[in-house]
């Protein structure tokens, strides 16, 4: 695992309030019933907090896995 990924896994975690052991390599918006509306929005402000800059409304609505989390964090 990557340390981006890892790091992704983090961000999610916290932001959903769950432990890093459920956000394995296939989590997404459909396999976590964390993640919900109110868990995105959290996860919206993790990862701008952790990048220091707003993130582009059109990104924010195609985050839904965490692939997409680490490709942000990637750029």
């Amino acid at each position: 695992m990557t340390d981006t990924v890892a790091k992704a896994r983090e961000i999610i975690a916290d932001a959903l309030e769950i432990s890093t052991d459920e956000v394995d390599g296939d989590a997404s918006i459909e396999t976590l019933d964390a993640w919900t509306s109110l868990g995105h929005m959290r996860l919206i402000l993790a990862l701008e907090e952790t990048l220091g800059k707003q993130l582009d409304p059109a990104a924010i609505v195609e985050i839904a896995n965490l692939s997409d989390v680490a490709a942000i964090l990637n750029e």
